[in-house]
């Protein structure tokens, strides 16, 4: 029908036009009233419960760090400026060696436990025979507690009947070594209790990385006489640069909140104190000092923070220059 017939016919009798398609490209509907109300609960839910989990506790326990209280009655709370930081800094004598052990604690997953998980999914990425009986094998600690890990490794290093005293033929001799009550021993023993569930995360990220790395590159360095070693660190590590930036925060977070292998051994006493457990110490321990407590927690945010921030922030204004 042409378009002066159609001016013809009256507007109710008109037969209604097929609906125009939108072009690709074109401009976007608004939304509609129940898509604001869908979209709002989509953002604002888990905003809150990040609120109410994270942010909340967080701004509370600096709140509370400049505060004396016993944790029974809000009527008690009274301000103590920073007198819990500076009794923790000067006179609490636990303190000063759970930041050396924390510390020490990150070096040795940095360099020992994060370097064996890359070495693991390297060998593992070669599609070697039973390459996936191998991934399980060292993932399965990763989907233990490190509570059961402490425990598992309590019975390997038992002074009397344990795995590795036996193996050393020390087993119920006084030359037997008491490796989680010698205080000069138990922290190295504990971070290799540790080691054997990170390296385990750590293989999984890579592997998923290395899955990801694109095969041309690789070729395109065999092409120009590049060993195998030197396509590794010079063309597919800088490749995996997303993995490396979050396999970093997992170790500084990982090493920075270690407890529950040093809380089952000895509660995090005798060589084996840590921040995390002189905070649960003071926050649910007897006497409930929660300032002390809190301030603690307020140190170790920001000893975690701080490493975080400053990599991330080398790292994304690297990129942005570039």
């Amino acid at each position: 029908m042409s378009s002066t017939a159609r001016e013809l016919i009256p507007p109710e009798a008109r037969e209604p036009a097929a609906p125009v398609r939108r072009a690709k490209g074109g401009r976007v509907r608004r939304l509609s009233g129940r898509d604001k109300v869908v979209l709002s609960l989509m953002v604002g839910i888990p905003t809150l419960i990040e609120l109410a989990m994270v942010w909340l506790p967080m701004l509370m326990s600096v709140g509370l760090s400049f505060t004396r209280w016993n944790g029974l009655d809000l009527a008690d709370i009274r301000p103590a400026g920073t007198a819990n930081y500076q009794f923790i800094a000067q006179d609490y004598p636990p303190f000063w060696p759970a930041v050396q052990h924390n510390m020490l604690w990150l070096l040795f997953l940095a360099l020992i436990a994060t370097p064996l998980g890359l070495l693991l999914a390297v060998l593992l990425d070669q599609n070697i025979r039973g390459s996936k009986i191998y991934q399980s094998i060292f993932f399965a600690p990763v989907m233990l507690s490190l509570a059961l890990i402490g425990i598992i490794w309590q019975l390997f290093y038992q002074r009397d009947n344990g795995l590795l005293n036996f193996l050393l033929g020390t087993a119920g001799t006084p030359q037997a070594v008491d490796w989680f009550g010698d205080s000069s021993v138990n922290i190295w023993a504990a971070m290799i209790a540790a080691t054997w569930r990170h390296a385990g995360y750590v293989m999984l990220l890579y592997l998923a990385g290395l899955k990801g790395v694109d095969p041309s590159l690789k070729e395109a360095a065999a092409i120009d006489g590049a060993s195998a070693v030197q396509t590794f660190f010079r063309v597919v590590f800088p490749a995996m640069r997303p993995i490396n930036i979050v396999i970093v925060v997992i170790t500084i977070i990982e090493s920075l909140r270690a407890f529950d292998v040093v809380y089952v051994i000895n509660r995090g006493t005798n060589g084996l104190e840590m921040l995390s457990a002189l905070v649960i110490q003071n926050l649910v321990g007897e006497g409930h000092v929660i300032g002390v407590g809190s301030a603690l927690a307020v140190v170790l945010l920001v000893i975690s923070l701080v490493p975080i921030v400053f990599y991330l922030s080398r790292t994304f204004g690297k990129e942005n220059q570039a």
